[in-house]
């Protein structure tokens, strides 16, 4: 966009384009280790006090020994793409030219595949740096359809995941995401409307509206990304990879766990590997229990939207 080998100065190109000429030296600069571990404390705080803002996890991470101003902290959840989860005042405006859906799914009965599927991202800390999951769930089987991991929160990975869903899935009646820019801009909305899909947003801040994915969060983070350190973007790939086969595997067979212990040892290998695989078994048969009474009759949450 900018020539550095124009007759115009680059202070008239950026007055012609009218961007910010301080824009055009910038270089953008890595996120720092301290600023990375901090994350990480931030990501599982957050996981446990969703309700927490800025002003809370502050605390929070003064308790942990962590001193850091609460203006860092906005700062980092922003990055991150986390806020506190409480039912507010609509104060809050939709991006321009980005139309809002209202949420469909109150009150109705989930019973059969396809019916509802939902769509979430969620921010995954590695060794150095950090990337975005993004997932397709059915909300009557609770399976994974599709996923991807992004070095960014933008809207094409999401279209991407989204599409393999459809492909290898067919269609759902009903698809269920929050209000992010990803979700309500037009290259989204209209590969749904395409399908002939109906279209439900979540109420603003309202997580209870898309509960069965917040609860799959919690089961990758603890029971995979919690007890490893990516060193590389295709290491967690392939490792959230196995993760997420073995959750759709536990989802339908909730009962064969001790039959394929053996599998589900993944490296590390040894008494850390199976206890990780015993943890994981007590937390899904507990889910298992839960979602078979819900998929009888499932009442949505009455959150705002």
């Amino acid at each position: 966009m900018i020539d550095r080998e124009h007759d115009l100065s680059i202070t008239k190109q950026a007055g012609v384009l009218k961007i910010s000429r301080g824009s055009v030296y910038y270089l953008p600069r890595p996120v720092s280790s301290a600023d990375l571990e901090i994350m990480r404390r931030l990501d599982r705080l957050h996981l446990e006090f969703p309700f927490a803002g800025s002003r809370m996890l502050r605390g929070l991470l003064a308790l942990q020994g962590c001193k850091i101003g609460r203006r860092h902290v906005k700062t980092l959840m922003r990055r991150m793409g986390i806020e506190a989860l409480y039912r507010r005042p609509r104060t809050t405006k939709p991006e321009p030219g980005h139309k809002i859906y209202p949420y469909l799914l109150r009150g109705i009965e989930i019973r059969r595949p396809n019916q509802v599927w939902a769509m979430d991202i969620t921010y995954i800390p590695m060794a150095h740096g950090f990337v975005y999951l993004a997932v397709v769930l059915d909300w009557a089987t609770r399976r994974v359809l599709s996923w991807r991991l992004s070095i960014t929160m933008e809207a094409a990975f999401c279209v991407e995941t989204l599409e393999d869903a459809l492909a290898r899935h067919g269609k759902p009646e009903i698809f269920n995401t929050d209000q992010g820019s990803q979700f309500t801009g037009t290259a989204f909305t209209g590969l749904l409307a395409s399908h002939g899909i109906a279209i439900s947003m979540d109420g603003k801040g309202a997580w209870r509206d898309n509960v069965f994915v917040e609860r799959l969060w919690r089961s990758v983070k603890y029971e995979e990304v919690y007890l490893r350190a990516y060193e590389s973007v295709s290491e967690a790939r392939s490792s959230i990879g196995r993760y997420l086969d073995f959750y759709n595997r536990a989802s339908e067979h909730p009962s064969v766990y001790v039959v394929e212990e053996k599998k589900l040892c993944w490296p590390p290998t040894g008494p850390a590997g199976c206890l990780t695989v015993l943890r994981a078994r007590s937390t899904i048969d507990l889910a298992a229990s839960d979602a078979s009474a819900a998929r009888a009759k499932i009442q949505t949450p009455s959150g705002s939207g």
